[in-house]
């Protein structure tokens, strides 16, 4: 599978895939969860992105640097982890486009991103109001929208209910009052609003992740004026990325919306 590096540690890489045809494309950025545990990896997107291609995207697979159980596995936490995102996003512009004989259109550019990758998903989406110089400011390829499947969205709440147990003060550093700066810079509800549109799949049987995570960030997405909606589904935590579920079909369905405009 064609792929691009933006980096030279071993999982800064990102594949992309394209539908046939010769026309401009919009591009779909899967995103994989694992609560940002080196122990996960893109495996769990690729089946996502073979499921989207046919249905008319281009599809980057992004695997980034994660976070070991010290923080010891060469940059991952923050903010190397977001970092990485954002350069294979940004790399859609330079040698992405170059893969695709210049059919990205990336006017048209949504993430799909499931539990930590849901979180980065949304982070994605906030870099273009992030505050000059801060990790991650000054995007050369922006997000139009995210679909997020049960996504962590709120990293202060997530880190004070032990989402994943130590998952995101092993990602941050540390908890939120001990590094509220990075918690306001990391967290996409602390972002808002973000000036893009949302989906939030979320199942209301999921133990991994609480759905409140999704139905907080939709209301306060809504608040702060961006348009956003929550799609429920009677499911768990991997639902959102098992191809062939009901859940999963909402994923598609919201990414069409996001495409639509």
């Amino acid at each position: 599978m064609p792929r691009y590096r933006y980096g030279d540690h071993p999982s800064q890489y990102a594949e992309l895939s394209l539908p046939a045809g010769s026309g401009p494309v919009p591009v779909v950025v899967v995103v994989h969860g694992g609560f940002w545990r080196d122990a996960y990896d893109a495996d769990l997107a690729r089946p996502l992105a073979a499921d989207l291609v046919p249905r008319g995207w281009a599809a980057l697979v992004v695997e980034y640097r994660r976070v070991g159980r010290s923080r010891t596995d060469g940059g991952g936490g923050w903010p190397g982890t977001a970092l990485d995102v954002a350069a294979a996003v940004d790399g859609l512009a330079g040698p992405g486009q170059e893969l695709a004989g210049g059919r990205l259109d990336l006017d048209h550019v949504v993430a799909l991103g499931h539990s930590a990758g849901g979180h980065l998903a949304g982070w994605l989406a906030a870099r273009p109001g992030l505050p000059a110089g801060a990790p991650g400011a000054g995007p050369a390829v922006r997000l139009s929208g995210f679909v997020s499947q049960a996504g962590v969205l709120d990293l202060v709440s997530a880190a004070r209910e032990q989402v994943g147990g130590d998952a995101v003060p092993d990602l941050m550093g540390g908890g939120p009052d001990e590094q509220p700066e990075a918690y306001a810079l990391a967290s996409p509800t602390a972002r808002l609003p973000l000036g893009v549109a949302s989906v939030c799949v979320h199942g209301a049987a999921d133990t991994n992740v609480p759905f409140r995570q999704s139905e907080a960030f939709v209301a306060a997405s809504r608040a702060a004026g961006d348009r956003s909606e929550l799609r429920r589904f009677d499911g768990d935590h991997f639902a959102p990325i098992t191809v062939g579920t009901p859940a999963w079909a909402l994923c598609v369905e919201a990414l069409d919306a996001l495409r639509a405009g």
